[in-house]
């Protein structure tokens, strides 16, 4: 006589973690209300996103922005506002932006915890 064991059933686990927000360091919020002083008009503030491209699959993108669309979520940083999109926040989630002035050039900087290799250039990441 065969006997049968059943296996104890398994939910399906959902996690409705909060995606961190992206941070931007002193340096970087100086530079861009420095250069968003330069505009006119003046923009309301900084859209960061990822965008398809680049030789490694991803590029960051950084524009001046009028105000949030439907889908952003905003992030005040010492009164500058950061508007991020709800797919590019699932790349940018818990990364760092830094503005670094070195003796080769400036510019800023994403260090990112979500990247899982990058280009030889540094400009493009995948994940």
């Amino acid at each position: 006589m065969a006997t049968t064991t059943s296996l104890p059933e398994t939910q399906p686990q959902t996690q409705t973690q909060p995606t961190a927000a992206p941070a931007l360091t002193p340096a970087a919020v100086a530079k861009v209300k420095e250069i968003m002083a330069t505009q006119t008009p003046v923009p309301a503030g900084l859209r960061l996103s990822v965008v398809g491209g680049g030789c490694s699959g991803f590029q960051y993108s950084m524009a001046f922005e009028n105000g949030a669309g439907m889908m952003d979520k905003v992030f005040d940083f010492e009164g500058l506002k950061v508007y991020v999109d709800a797919t590019s926040l699932m790349y940018l989630g818990g990364a760092r932006v830094d503005y670094i002035e070195t003796l080769e050039g400036a510019g800023f900087k994403f260090e990112n915890p979500n990247v899982k290799s990058t280009c030889g250039c540094g400009s493009s990441f995948s994940v």
